[in-house]
């Protein structure tokens, strides 16, 4: 009787060990279940937080905007100023002062570059989907960042030179014995002004674009 009575109270520890263990097992999947749920994998299959990852993709959709509003204004300056000229009548309808952008060079590099920006603009539109779509993507970011750069240094130049054209225009230049044409050109030089302006702004597109980028890289 005591032999069986040891028995018993062996197994019944035995099954006490078990259920412990069980219970064990219980509280430890529970939070794997909740870690798997906030986090994600990249393209390398390396595990990243679920909050890294929405941020990257908000990031890259301010990108495609970005580059939506810098096509405009690109293209909003390239065909300001290359449609712009004025006429002015003197003496007779036979003889009159002609302005026309194409009489100026720097104008004419103005419209060169600003065309070429907006063109390249339209061109990484794909670029910035594909970032969209995998933002953990290193390549085409780094890409777009090192051409965001060369061209944001080309349309500072061409609206930096064009800025410089319309400021003689407007108050020529005593010790060169430089007129201040824009006096009778009025609305030639109130668009070529516009125009600057408008390059100025996709330029101030192109230093987000640029920021954005670099800031994306650095917390990839």
């Amino acid at each position: 009787m005591m032999d069986s009575g040891n028995g018993g109270e062996v197994s019944a520890v035995e099954k006490k060990k078990k259920s412990i263990e069980k219970g064990k097992g219980v509280t430890w999947a529970v939070p794997v279940s909740e870690d798997s749920s906030s986090v994600s994998t990249n393209s390398k299959g390396m595990v990243v937080p679920l909050r890294l990852r929405r941020w990257k993709k908000g990031v890259a959709i301010t990108d495609f905007v970005l580059r939506l509003g810098a096509i405009g204004a690109a293209m909003g300056a390239a065909v300001s100023m290359g449609t712009n000229e004025e006429q002015l009548p003197f003496f007779t309808q036979f003889l009159q002062f002609h302005a026309q952008w194409s009489y100026f060079p720097v104008f004419g590099f103005f419209v060169m570059a600003n065309g070429v920006i907006s063109g390249y603009a339209v061109l990484t539109l794909p670029f910035s989907y594909v970032c969209i779509v995998r933002p953990h993507a290193v390549p085409p970011r780094l890409l777009l960042m090192i051409m965001d750069t060369v061209m944001m240094g080309l349309i500072t130049a061409a609206a930096s030179a064009g800025a410089a054209i319309v400021y003689v225009g407007h108050n020529g230049s005593p010790e060169a014995n430089w007129m201040a044409f824009c006096q009778g050109f009025t609305n030639f030089c109130q668009t070529a002004s516009e125009a600057v302006v408008i390059s100025f702004v996709a330029a101030v597109f192109f230093l987000c674009l640029v920021s954005l980028s670099a800031l994306a890289l650095i917390k990839n």
